[in-house]
């Protein structure tokens, strides 16, 4: 039972109010009774009304993470089960489920935890100290729910290895949850078959969340010349390339990314017509500009160049400078697809981003669609810097200026 109680500051609380998960350090007025880091407690406002129950931990400058809005409700065995089940129908009805994101933490009302299904393999990410206790117990009832249909989990590795565990006092862990396996592991997605890094590979080794987006683009490929940009394994490309793409260059700073992205064009057969070059995308854009390079597509696919508020204005430099250089790269007429994964380049201020490189690079852009990430990545609408809407992907025709 959870003895202890943090109470608000009067006026405080608001992102929660709004529907958040996050309690602040400087948002905390006291807190009653005893506790360990890691231990459930009660969360009241300044006058003692019930906001629910979370996980605590001082050494973090989110001190609470809310697991319910209930002050009554036991968090047990079954209310894990019942939470998992609720992402796993969810993700049932919304998406391919034959590899997808199965909890994506606050979005999913698991706050802090992430875990993705690579076929029959869980990678799992554990950023909070509260839920890597319930670590266990979540993945056991993720494996009993999953087994109700028919798919039984060979094995979970986990990637617990990003910074932000420093910054909640736990230390960095990758490694086997139960037995060893092949971390190479073979999924399909967009009828494109990849070879997976679950244990050296970024993130949890993929990004499914584009999962969608790479699909949109097949549609633009057939018998085309397509550049994609910040490859990583080759994911966009190899949907160009099994789309019916004439060509397709793939580039990306990562040796180890752009050896994948060859293994996985071999793997389809398609190490023809899509090849890949270890270059950095700032340096070789202006090269292929000055050759005379011309493509039909260009896809850009940056990493996230902004992970804080501070850093946003450098940021929107990178994204301009790509994006102007991305759409002089494009023949008249053709098309750019163009995104950004920085939860802090919000969507006004990467559509202007976009806006003001068109005007430098004297194109005139058409709107095609405009997608967020895809279903398993849901997006929880909710104030603050915990919402989970991160991704913004544009495709656009490309005119040069009448």
């Amino acid at each position: 039972m959870n003895n202890a109680t943090v109470i608000l500051k009067k006026g405080q609380g608001r992102t929660l109010k709004a529907g958040g998960a996050w309690i602040y350090d400087n948002e905390i007025d006291r807190i009653h009774g005893d506790f360990e880091n890691g231990q459930l407690v009660q969360v009241t406002d300044f006058d003692g009304y019930p906001m629910g129950q979370g996980y605590i931990n001082t050494r973090s400058k989110i001190t609470v993470r809310m697991m319910t809005r209930k002050k009554d409700i036991e968090i047990n065995e079954a209310f894990i089960e019942t939470r998992v089940r609720d992402a796993w129908e969810y993700r049932k009805a919304t998406v391919d489920t034959s590899s997808c994101r199965l909890v994506f933490g606050e979005a999913d009302f698991l706050p802090g935890v992430v875990i993705d299904k690579f076929s029959d393999v869980l990678v799992v990410e554990s950023l909070a100290l509260g839920i890597d206790r319930l670590k266990p117990v979540i993945l056991e009832k993720l494996k009993k729910v999953l087994s109700e249909d028919g798919i039984i989990i060979r094995g979970v590795y986990e990637r617990s290895d990003a910074k932000v565990r420093l910054q909640e006092g736990m230390e960095r862990f990758k490694g086997f949850i139960g037995e060893p396996f092949d971390t190479k592991v073979e999924i399909v997605e967009n009828g494109v078959r990849y070879l997976v890094d679950v244990q050296d590979g970024q993130k949890t080794g993929f990004f499914l969340d584009q999962k969608y987006n790479r699909l949109a683009i097949q549609r633009l490929c057939k018998d085309k010349k397509v550049l994609d940009c910040f490859t990583h394994t080759g994911s966009f490309a190899l949907n160009a390339g099994i789309a019916g793409a004439a060509s397709v260059l793939g580039v990306d700073a990562s040796e180890l990314g752009i050896a994948q992205a060859r293994e996985n064009a071999a793997l389809n057969r398609l190490s023809d017509r899509v090849q890949f070059v270890c270059a950095d995308v700032f340096d070789l854009l202006p090269e292929l500009e000055a050759r005379g390079e011309r493509y039909d597509l260009v896809i850009l696919d940056p990493p996230a160049f902004t992970k804080s508020r501070s850093s946003v204005k450098n940021a929107v430099k990178g994204y301009r400078e790509i994006n102007l250089r991305g759409m002089k790269l494009v023949k008249n007429g053709g098309y750019l697809a163009t995104c950004s994964c920085s939860h802090f380049m919000d969507p006004e201020l990467f559509a202007r981003t976009i806006r003001e490189a068109a005007h430098g690079a004297r194109r005139r852009l058409r709107q095609i669609e405009f997608r967020t990430q895809a279903a398993d990545h849901p997006i929880l609408w909710t104030g603050g810097e915990q919402a989970s809407y991160y991704l913004k992907f544009y495709i656009f025709q490309v005119c040069e200026e009448l």
